[in-house]
């Protein structure tokens, strides 16, 4: 009985990154993500183990219909969020695909334009984007049929990118970041103007923090203005540490020790599209850790 489990957990620590990057890229939550991997566990123990042929793909099955079922409960919880609701940031430094094949559906962006996606759709999108399962594969995992698993990753696929601008390479990302954060310390607004794009938004996730926007701002001129007007209090002795979260350069900003949060660009050749501000010292505290 012993050698019989322990050949189960071989069997499940070998595909254990993939299965947490199933559920992240589901959820949005490495939180959550990580319950439904415990979660997957146990029913791997309890599971007669000896009538499954592809221990990969049962498990894998198993995560996507959890996955699914708890993201639509997630998103019951999350109408009773406070201000805008962001991705959970995810230290990508040691793993860059969390086990994927490929970086696709991993971006904070990508992963917030997947919120609008049905939870089907966001399963096809993640199965076929990040980890290359063929669609017999998929429609299998989904109960469904291979032609309507190739219209649900289609319309994922047009949700994206119609809805995405083509990102700049890595290092522009972060050389951008770090001139932003020089003047949002300076508050110089001519200077944060000429970095956004005309349609900059600036997107705050702190669940009622105090001091936190609880509403989007847009526009280059208003975001320059409302970035400049905590120029003068908000960066006093703050302290930033560089970070790649979910791929991409970000920051985490402390005050001697206390966190007060994460930030991150999206950006395009037109500039910054958009700035991440995670102040939700729930979401942020493990990713932050990971400066220390």
């Amino acid at each position: 009985m012993a050698g019989d489990l322990d050949e189960a957990a071989a069997i499940f620590t070998g595909v254990r990154s993939r299965l947490f990057g199933i559920a992240y890229r589901m959820l949005g939550s490495a939180s959550e993500a990580e319950d439904l991997v415990q979660d997957v566990w146990l029913r791997w123990q309890a599971t007669d183990r000896s009538v499954v042929h592809n221990p990969g793909a049962f498990l894998a099955t198993t995560m996507t219909r959890l996955a699914i079922n708890e993201l639509q409960s997630a998103r019951v919880r999350r109408e009773t969020y406070i201000g805008p609701w962001l991705p959970e940031p995810v230290d990508t430094s040691a793993d860059p695909f969390l086990g994927a094949e490929r970086g696709e559906a991993l971006e904070l962006a990508v992963l917030t334009l997947m919120e609008k996606l049905t939870p089907h759709e966001r399963a096809a999108y993640v199965l076929r984007e990040a980890f290359d399962y063929p669609y017999g594969q998929i429609s299998d995992i989904l109960q469904s049929t291979e032609p309507a698993v190739r219209q649900l990753v289609s319309r994922a696929r047009k949700h994206v990118a119609g809805e995405r601008k083509m990102p700049v390479p890595g290092a522009a990302q972060r050389q951008l970041l770090a001139t932003f954060l020089d003047a949002a310390r300076s508050g110089d607004l001519e200077a944060l103007e000429r970095l956004f794009a005309a349609d900059v938004a600036s997107v705050s996730d702190g669940n009622g923090e105090r001091q936190v926007s609880r509403k989007v701002v847009s526009g280059a001129a208003r975001v320059a203005k409302y970035v400049a007007a905590f120029s003068t209090w908000y960066w006093e002795g703050v302290d930033v540490q560089w970070v790649t979260m979910n791929g991409q350069a970000g920051v985490v900003m402390r005050r001697g020790d206390t966190l007060l949060g994460m930030a991150t660009i999206v950006a395009s050749e037109a500039g910054i599209e958009q700035l991440l501000w995670m102040l939700n010292p729930d979401k942020i505290a493990a990713m932050a850790g990971v400066t220390k």
